[in-house]
């Protein structure tokens, strides 16, 4: 039987998401917040409402 990995927020530095999505790729969260923060430096928009819609969507773990 295989088992699935689930996305699903960790405890982490603000949210999860990014402990989240570390867990879930199987690589260290703080390449995804380099991610979204250098999303966030053209005007901010970009990367910050992306990570609050995976805030929002994604259960917490």
């Amino acid at each position: 039987m295989e088992t699935y990995k689930k996305l699903r927020r960790q405890n982490g530095v603000f949210a999860g998401v990014c402990g989240g999505l570390g867990a879930f790729f199987d690589i260290s969260p703080n390449w995804f917040r380099l991610l979204f923060v250098l999303l966030a430096l053209p005007g901010g928009v970009p990367g910050l409402l992306a990570y609050v819609i995976m805030w929002i969507i994604m259960p917490k773990a």
